[in-house]
């Protein structure tokens, strides 16, 4: 009768692989990647460059589903076995000490408040209102010119009869004081959330490359949705005029004083709630409100 020492002799003992079947490289998500970046900037260019991304990204996902399906393709790699062998010359282990009190970084560490973001807007839209009526006196001779183009964007019957950009008209003027308003003041609480986090170079980014890229959206866009609209547009203006506006706005949300980011506090200082041990105490003497 055999041993179990005899059985472990006769065993044969496992051999490390020499081949190993890996995953085939493919340039398939490549071709897919940049089948989407030819998409997005097909927003800012020509459509025909939107339309050769959208070909060169179906290409792309059929082409990396047939490298799974309906079998993986596979090639065998040969393994090379390496002897690691750890040494130290330490004779005590060192302990990394980790704060117990703050854990994760909050950024940015400070930011603007939301009367920043509106007083930024309403800066900016004066700006850019003084550049969009320049361009209607030294151009067209009406400064209700860019006012009924802009309140063209949601009123359409303005534009059906030329002459008519060049008068003034009530129901325009109102539309597009509101649409103006409303747009410089949600894009001024952009700017009071973003310019934070661009520390480096703000005015730079916020007055000059946002306003480009905006522009360049807008232009394609406005081309697709309301040709006739876009016939009426001098886009060198345009972008001068988005331009002042972010310049301007910019500058008024970086002068104004920033605060501490709030992610980190209790959310009932957040929501104004008083908390027993997190609210400071109050004051002898001060009344609720």
């Amino acid at each position: 009768m055999a041993t179990l020492a005899s059985i472990d002799e006769v065993r044969p003992s496992p051999q490390p692989p020499v081949e190993i079947a890996v995953p085939a490289a493919t340039a398939w998500p490549i071709v897919l990647a940049l089948g989407f970046t030819l998409v997005f900037a097909g927003l800012l260019t020509s459509v025909s460059v939107s339309a050769l991304g959208v070909v060169l990204g179906v290409a792309g996902c059929v082409g990396w589903f047939r490298e799974v399906l309906p079998h993986e393709h596979e090639e065998t790699v040969p393994v090379v076995p390496d002897e690691i062998r750890l040494t130290t010359e330490r004779r005590t282990v060192e302990r990394l000490q980790i704060p117990t009190h703050e854990l994760r970084a909050w950024l940015p560490v400070r930011t603007y408040p939301i009367s920043s973001g509106v007083k930024g807007g309403v800066a900016g839209s004066v700006a850019m209102a003084f550049f969009a009526c320049a361009y209607g006196i030294l151009k067209v001779g009406s400064v209700w010119y860019p006012i009924n183009l802009l309140a063209a964007v949601a009123y359409r019957e303005s534009t059906r009869v030329p002459a008519h950009l060049d008068s003034f008209h009530a129901d325009t003027f109102a539309i597009a004081f509101l649409l103006h308003g409303l747009v410089s003041i949600l894009v001024g609480l952009l700017y009071g959330a973003m310019l934070p986090i661009f520390p480096r170079r703000a005015i730079l980014l916020g007055g000059l490359v946002a306003p480009v890229l905006w522009s360049g959206l807008v232009y394609t866009l406005l081309g697709l949705l309301n040709p006739l609209l876009a016939s009426h547009i001098d886009w060198f203006w345009f972008v001068v005029s988005q331009m002042a506006f972010g310049i301007v706005a910019g500058n008024v949300v970086v002068r104004q004083a920033s605060v501490p980011t709030r992610e980190n506090v209790a959310f009932a200082l957040r929501a104004g709630i008083e908390a027993p041990g997190i609210s400071p105490p109050r004051e002898t003497g001060e009344r609720r409100q």
